[in-house]
């Protein structure tokens, strides 16, 4: 779909009419998610079935819609189709991280497992998107109809997945307890970070390189990305052996904070490359940690809908962050040394989390949660500095009980 979009409409326009287009893909791109959270996420868990008709029903309906695409790719019925292939994308998503579990025989295997996914999406990805998108300039079809012919094939192997049980159940204590608990919450905030330097490096290389450079230029970038998470998910389980899934997040947001670093320091287009290639490496090790710190720190979870809250998280972080990149294109130099900021802060609050666990210290407050006590001990000064608000005169006390009130 993305070879089909980026061959046929995106890339055929100039850089100043693409940002309008990409702000529509931005706005399509988070909306699935307001389905997604409230409710795929449960249904997921409930449907009759379980997780693997789940996958199968997505993977007929993305077939479909993809040949409905290749006849509409120039008039307004793509992007109601764009919506829908990727609510069946997060659904998909959803239902592939909670089923994880469920086809390991030990939480060591969770990274594994997670990381041979992660890499066979990165390898087929970067082996046909080229030359697809090459085509999708000629024809959309010749990118959208081998599309549908892939997610054929994959709800027929989704037949050999186990019918996994079907939550019945709204959110019960222990569920909520455990998606609370301090180690995902600070590993949610870590992955948040993540992706909020992936998106805005991916808007902001796209327009810098593709104004400097040509278009070319963001093809080697994004095949440098395409490089870069494939090591990230081969070397993943090989961290793990070593590392726990906490320290593999450390260690993915620093490289992040490290590379935007040097990235600003030098400049350039080589050096471009090689940052999107650390960025998404640290990026796909980030998650594949994420993904395993769920799946093993809460397995009474129904992790269907809570893989779609997190999902929910981490898109918006991702639209939020590219956003400016997109409405106007920063220098170089000052666009990684954002990439470089985003990293530092998660990597140094992390750190701070992890180390305060072990001290069994009182938890550093989240920034959310610091702003949140902000803006309510602003509210509260403002009523005290203003009683009459409260209680209709200035400097009056609060009015005498009725007599009804008082007592006998």
């Amino acid at each position: 779909m993305y070879a089909a979009l980026s061959g046929s409409v995106l890339f055929s326009l100039s850089p100043d009419a693409q940002r309008p287009k990409v702000l529509l893909y931005l706005l399509v791109s988070v909306a699935p998610f307001a389905v997604v959270a409230p409710l795929i996420g449960p249904t997921v868990d409930r449907i009759p079935g379980g997780r693997r008709f789940v996958m199968q029903i997505t993977a007929v309906g993305r077939a479909v819609i993809y040949l409905l695409m290749a006849s509409h790719v120039d008039d307004l019925f793509l992007y109601p189709a764009v919506f829908g292939a990727m609510v069946l994308s997060k659904t998909y998503t959803v239902s592939k991280s909670a089923l994880v579990p469920m086809v390991v025989r030990t939480d060591e295997e969770l990274v594994e497992a997670n990381s041979k996914l992660g890499l066979i999406a990165a390898v087929v990805g970067g082996i046909i998107f080229v030359p697809l998108a090459g085509l999708a300039k000629v024809e959309p079809t010749f990118a959208l109809v081998p599309g549908a012919v892939l997610f054929l094939a994959a709800a027929i192997s989704a037949r050999r997945l186990p019918r996994d049980a079907v939550a019945v159940a709204p959110p019960q204590r222990q569920e909520r307890e455990e998606l609370h608990s301090v180690g995902i919450v600070r590993a949610t905030a870590g992955m948040t970070m993540i992706r909020a330097a992936i998106g805005f490096l991916f808007f902001q290389l796209f327009f810098w390189l593709n104004e400097d450079y040509g278009l070319a230029a963001f093809g080697l970038a994004a095949a440098a990305s395409t490089i870069g998470s494939m090591v990230g998910n081969i070397a993943a389980p090989r961290l793990r052996q070593r590392v726990r899934e906490e320290v593999m997040l450390v260690a993915a947001l620093s490289s992040i904070a490290v590379a935007g670093t040097l990235a600003a320091l030098f400049g350039g287009l080589i050096t471009a490359v090689l940052v999107a290639a650390v960025v998404n490496l640290a990026s796909s090790i980030g998650r594949m940690a994420f993904d395993s710190i769920v799946q093993r720190d809460a397995p009474d979870a129904n992790q269907g809908r809570a893989f779609a809250r997190f999902e929910t998280r981490f898109q918006l972080a991702w639209v939020v962050a590219g956003l400016p990149a997109v409405l106007f294109t920063l220098p170089h130099q000052i666009g990684f040394l954002v990439v470089a900021l985003i990293g530092a802060v998660g990597a140094a609050s992390y750190m701070l989390s992890l180390r305060a666990i072990s001290r069994g210290e009182p938890m550093p407050p989240s920034l959310s949660l610091s702003l949140r006590r902000r803006l309510r001990s602003t509210s509260d000064r403002r009523r005290a500095s203003h009683p009459e608000s409260q209680h209709g005169k200035p400097g009056s006390a609060l009015p005498p009980p009725r007599p009804s009130d008082k007592p006998r």
